[in-house]
């Protein structure tokens, strides 16, 4: 995952607010009630976009089986409910594995309808290893640093380079964390949630997550019924493709929508001068990554790097009309300024990166089995090249320390559940991360839950995106527990997808700023 999104809680300077008990049922809120005293201490933290954000932090077991043991520590935010009638926390999570989610407590608060917000507490939090979270991992600082070997593996040497790096990951990741990683894995993370709960004061939870962060909603939801209140998952992860089998599901998802960018530059040729054959402009983007493999762009965007460019297009299209430029100044002008400036702002990792990138290895990599023979892996890999070249290898070397990973690998969770109030679901048809089947499995699996589609998104994050038909839905339910009921067909609300982008006015010309705003928290590869 790159998440690009600064951490917004700094030093915290004030004590402030107390923390509240949380009414148990959805259809009788009450008025706060004074906490345990050992719940979280929270402080202002407040910035210039969200004013009356606090941040507080809250030790937790490392391993949840031995309670007395070695404790860690779970950096939580706040943005306090002003509402008389009070629903209780709303726990929100921007995915990954590896996501900082302390900006999305503000993000959240501040983009629901302002009746809906007063009424919760809502709460952002870094996962264990994650961000102001301690210890927070960071393996091999640099890891991605340009220029990469090639991804494609098309010489014995280049593979072998690959290889090389995946393995020196995974043991550098063993070599400094060996007590931890073992703790590492959305099961602890979920009980990190039930965790949280309880200092709250809460005999429930309401809950809201993007991407991943519906898998641990999800799991949270197998272990913990009877505490769940509210339930939002948005572009849901395919619960019964964890974590191999969903990466390559993705593979195919991403050439897709990689596929649909290039169509929308021929559709905007007066724009880019790159083509009005969508297949012409596939051509010269293939190309133009040969060129790079042979003769990195500044010195720092070869092949590998390209595709890390141009891989948040597939999450977000708001970035189309930014990554356009860039490929077309490069095949008409020779110009690679715009290129190595795209790749700073969408492909580079900052240190907040490495860390993420740790977690999501050491969560993947723990959670499920992979093959540990990398003739699978290959064989897997070339027969998907073959239809879908865009991203194949580029995510088999990012999930390739899972080859080598130092510590055991847990069952995926199967959570199957009917003991749940309604649950709500979101999801994109032409997703490419969270692929749409995803979101109808798990539709299936939580009995009684409600599926709302963007019907044509392709958008990776579709709720407090810009969408008010979807955003209508999520305050319904927040609210007072409203979902719709379609009449036995997959879904039970469609909603229309966002029109396209435009092609840039100007360099200060953007599309929606809050969707903007959120796919930078979200970041990607979660």
């Amino acid at each position: 995952m790159r998440q690009r999104a600064a951490v917004l809680c700094g030093a915290a300077v004030i004590a402030a607010g107390t923390v509240t008990a949380v009414p148990a049922g959805a259809s009788a809120p009450r008025p706060a009630q004074a906490a345990p005293a050992a719940g979280p201490h929270w402080k202002k933290c407040a910035t210039e976009d969200y004013p009356t954000l606090q941040c507080a932090s809250l030790k937790v077991p490392l391993d949840h089986a031995r309670p007395r043991g070695r404790q860690i520590t779970l950096a939580l935010s706040r943005i306090p409910h002003t509402a008389e009638r009070y629903q209780g926390p709303l726990l929100v999570n921007p995915g990954g594995p590896g996501g900082s989610g302390l900006a999305l407590a503000g993000f959240v608060a501040s983009s629901l309808p302002a009746k809906v917000a007063a009424q919760y507490d809502v709460i952002g939090f870094d996962p264990r290893g994650v961000g102001r979270s301690s210890p927070a991992l960071d393996c091999r600082p640099g890891h991605f640093d340009p220029v990469r070997p090639d991804s494609l593996p098309d010489t014995p040497d280049v593979e072998q380079a690959n290889l090389t790096r995946a393995k020196s990951f995974a043991d550098a990741c063993g070599d400094k964390y060996a007590d931890v990683l073992p703790h590492i894995d959305t099961v602890s993370a979920a009980r990190d949630l039930d965790a949280i709960r309880a200092a709250l004061g809460s005999e429930k939870l309401n809950y809201f997550g993007y991407s991943y962060g519906t898998y641990l909603g999800a799991v949270y939801a197998k272990l913990y019924p009877d505490r769940v209140r509210r339930l939002v998952l948005d572009s849901v992860v395919g619960p019964d493709d964890v974590w191999y089998d969903a990466n390559l599901n993705q593979d195919l998802a991403f050439n897709d929508r990689h596929r649909a960018f290039l169509a929308w530059i021929a559709e905007h040729d007066a724009a880019y001068g790159l083509g009005t054959d969508p297949e012409r402009v596939e051509t010269a983007w293939y190309a133009m990554r040969a060129a790079l493999a042979k003769k990195p762009a500044g010195g720092k965007v070869g092949a590998s790097e390209l595709e890390d460019t141009y891989m948040p297009g597939g999450y977000y299209n708001g970035y189309w009309p930014y990554l356009a430029e860039a490929f077309a100044a490069y095949v008409n002008d020779g110009d690679t300024g715009p290129l190595v400036e795209a790749y700073d702002n969408f492909g580079a990792l900052d240190a907040s990166g490495d860390n993420g990138y740790s977690v999501y290895t050491a969560v993947e990599c723990r959670d499920a089995s992979w093959p540990r023979d990398w003739d699978e892996w290959r064989d897997d890999s070339w027969g998907l090249y073959e239809k879908a070249p865009f991203m194949v290898w580029n995510n088999a070397w990012y999930n390739a320390p899972c080859a080598f990973w130092p510590t055991e690998s847990r069952e995926p969770v199967d959570v199957a559940n009917d003991e749940l109030p309604p649950v709500l679901l979101f999801q994109a048809t032409g997703d490419a991360a969270t692929p749409y089947e995803g979101g109808v499995t798990a539709h299936r699996l939580l009995r009684g839950s409600s599926l709302v589609v963007e019907e044509g998104g392709g958008n990776h994050g579709i709720t407090l995106s810009g969408n008010d038909c979807l955003d209508e839905h999520l305050a319904a339910y927040l609210t007072d527990g409203t979902v719709p009921r379609g009449d036995g067909g997959v879904a039970d609300a469609v909603c229309a997808a966002l029109p396209e982008p435009k092609p840039l006015e100007s360099k200060a010309a953007s599309t929606s700023s809050r969707g903007s705003t959120l796919h930078g928290l979200l970041g990607f590869r979660g």
